[in-house]
């Protein structure tokens, strides 16, 4: 029985599932996988239930109508491992966007209890961006500068959908209060959880342009993100992440993690 869940949304992306689902099994360390599928038409959720077969109580997939938005689909995985009394719960792409290896070390960053959770960088020393168009490199530059002005939150890639929770932050998070459902999902996970006090760690990764699918990005996505994070700046001030009754957590810090 492994205590890590790695959680994948996915929409179309047969080209990809099997493979990245058994880069995750081929690693020393033991990870199960969780596969949220929001009603593929190409056959994804067909080609995860025959790999179902191999690995029945490794490899989970939960199956919804229609496209509901990553934000959503994360927050049904994330309550999916509490349920399931895992104690470290990750998140990544299908698309090897996020290298599977990077998974032991942002795990590792959350073992000894410092970390609250553990961010896949693309922004400190050592991390970097492979593949991309310059105006798409402008952007993600502009968007880590815009959250960290915003929010005051000293995280050096706030976007980044590569990370590694420890069970105690999902649970003291009130996951229904988390309201964006875009790429802004993972900017305001992050504030949630930095607002309770627990410290981030940032550990470098290589950040690949998918090779194989479609980008799911659009411009509604961006909207979402540049006015909706002042909107949940603001509304920070009047209501708290924090579920009720949860224990009090530490004072609010952020750590950096080269190498673990």
């Amino acid at each position: 029985m492994s205590d890590s869940l790695v959680i994948i949304p996915t929409y179309n992306e047969k080209e990809n599932i099997a493979n990245i689902i058994l880069a995750v099994f081929s690693l020393q360390v033991s990870f199960h996988v969780l596969i949220v599928d929001d009603g593929s038409p190409d056959g994804t959720a067909k080609i995860v239930k025959e790999m179902q077969v191999q690995y029945p109580d490794s490899l989970h997939l939960i199956e919804r109508q229609g496209k509901l938005g990553l934000g959503t689909a994360y927050i049904r995985g994330f309550k999916f491992g509490l349920e399931k009394k895992y104690d470290f719960i990750c998140e990544m792409d299908a698309d090897f966007s996020h290298p599977p290896k990077k998974l032991i070390e942002l795990r590792a960053a959350c073992l000894d209890g410092e970390n609250g959770l553990a961010v896949g960088s693309r922004y400190i020393k050592g991390g970097k961006c492979e593949n991309w168009p310059w105006d798409r490199l402008i952007l993600s530059y502009g968007a880590s500068w815009y959250v960290k002005l915003i929010t005051w939150m000293n995280v050096n890639d706030p976007t980044a959908g590569f990370v590694c929770y420890r069970r105690e932050v999902l649970e003291n998070l009130d996951l229904d209060k988390i309201r964006f459902i875009g790429y802004a999902f993972q900017i305001e996970m992050k504030y949630a959880a930095r607002t309770l006090g627990y410290k981030i760690a940032e550990v470098p990764i290589t950040f690949t342009d998918r090779i194989e699918g479609i980008s799911k990005m659009s411009n509604g996505i961006i909207k979402e993100a540049v006015v909706g994070v002042i909107k949940m700046r603001w509304d920070s001030f009047f209501n708290s992440y924090q579920k009720k009754n949860s224990p009090k957590t530490i004072k609010p810090s952020i750590s950096r993690s080269k190498t673990v």
